[in-house]
């Protein structure tokens, strides 16, 4: 990438950002795509894809190619211990794609790089964002381009070195770079706390023999597990952590591995799998054969304050984040580039006002607002059961849907996702004075 000038600036190349310039490159409108990372994502961690999204990437003849590559699930089933308490239907969100699609990261990230290509437009790997100014017509980002150097005499190692630093200029600049965000905090938003931190082990493995064909939320007295079909006998199984968890049964050395390739490791984490499941899951009677990828990962309920503001706006991870198990956080960031992408093309192409922004950040906030519980969240239905009751604050993170979505699929466990916001008590009598 040379010193120049282009329309729109997206920092961070994950599928958020792929999708945001996919869209607006589509639309006419000149965008570049930068990543501090060298390449795709190598790791094939699986992640899902709600029917609403599959509808978006249909736009673009993606939809079936992702479906090739993926795995059809249609139910999620919820447990505690042996029992099987209650099951969701996702067949009832759409005619079309009556299914949550569980594909490998890298997969979804190659399809959307390669259309992004066909649009004319190539992302800018080892490319670092560090800095900005702005003014009222545009917005100045200072980038690092990297390289690698190998380092050391007795031992050598790769190191990452900035090779030069240069600045673009652009009329917007979007930060879909990840919890994270650098963009985020060159830009001074603060990312508020929401709820309690929450950690998870996670591990893909490979089984002795097939399990139901359908995602298995474990919600016991005090954690969230969540068994993920993968196909080909391959599961994740990915287990919240509490304090009570010490590391003779999560080592701290095995769970940093992201790949593990000693037998001897190998053998004691298949041992931990085995043992974790059969504590919190005891109907999970499968063999781990081996173990292809683990981690530990922490979630920290998070709202930014504002969704941008004038020519630097946020979108997916950036923004927010929730616990893993409904995968909302990843497929609302689809929305939001959706959505900002058409509201910068209307900007840019039909001098469209600025208030379409504004009411961006609007419906994300609403959007998180209610999705973090904050305001709204699920009520008890006249019908659910004593065990739905026990623990109907903590099903929402645990929907594969959002909006009008997530209340068909709350009723399917007879509870209430209200679709407005309710009335503060403070404003009740204003709006009763209108």
């Amino acid at each position: 990438m040379r010193e120049g000038h282009t329309e729109v600036l997206v920092v961070g190349a994950g599928p958020v950002g792929l999708w945001l310039a996919l869209s607006l490159a589509e639309s006419g409108v000149q965008v570049s795509i930068i990543d501090r990372e060298s390449r795709i994502t190598a790791r094939n961690y699986a992640c899902a894809l709600h029917p609403s999204t599959l509808k978006l990437l249909k736009r673009f003849d993606l939809a079936t190619p992702a479906i090739e590559r993926g795995r059809r699930v249609e139910k999620v089933a919820f447990y505690d211990g042996q029992t099987r308490h209650a099951e969701i239907d996702l067949s009832k969100l759409s005619e079309e794609f009556p299914f949550l699609l569980i594909l490998p990261q890298s997969q979804l990230e190659s399809l959307l790089e390669q259309r992004l290509r066909q649009a004319r437009v190539a992302v800018e790997w080892n490319h670092r964002f560090d800095g900005l100014q702005e003014d009222q017509q545009e917005v100045c980002a200072t980038l690092e381009e990297l390289e690698g150097t190998s380092t050391g005499y007795i031992v050598p190692h790769w190191e990452t070195v900035v090779k030069r630093r240069f600045e673009i200029r652009a009329q917007y600049l979007v930060g879909a770079d990840g919890h994270n965000s650098m963009t985020r905090q060159k830009l001074g938003i603060e990312f508020e706390r929401t709820g309690a931190t929450e950690s998870f082990a996670a591990y893909e493995f490979e089984a002795d023999r097939t399990v139901a064909d359908e995602i298995r939320v474990v919600l016991d007295e005090t954690t969230t597990n969540v068994l993920w079909p993968l196909g080909d006998n391959k599961f994740r199984w990915t287990f919240q952590l509490t304090r009570a968890d010490t590391s003779g049964e999560f080592p701290e050395k095995d769970r940093r591995a992201v790949r593990l390739e000693q037998p001897t490791i190998d053998e004691r984490i298949k041992q931990c799998v085995e043992r974790v499941a059969q504590k919190r899951a005891p109907w999970f009677d499968a063999a781990v054969k081996k173990i292809t990828w683990c981690t530990e990962v922490s979630f920290q309920h998070r709202l930014v304050s504002t969704f941008g503001r004038a020519r630097c706006w946020l979108a997916g991870d950036a923004a927010h984040q929730t616990g893993p198990a409904g995968v909302q956080s990843m497929n609302a960031g689809f929305r939001e580039a959706g959505r900002l992408a058409e509201a910068l093309r209307q900007i840019l192409q039909d001098n469209g006002s600025t208030n379409l922004l504004t009411a961006y950040n609007r419906e994300g906030q609403e959007r998180w607002r209610k999705l973090l519980g904050l305001t709204g969240g699920l009520k008890i239905g006249k019908n659910a059961s004593t065990w739905i009751q026990a623990r109907y604050d903590r099903f929402l993170p645990c929907l594969p849907g959002l909006d009008s979505d997530l209340d068909l699929l709350a009723s399917q466990l007879n509870l209430v996702y209200p679709l407005q916001p309710p009335v503060a008590p403070g404003l009740l009598s204003q709006h009763k004075a209108v």
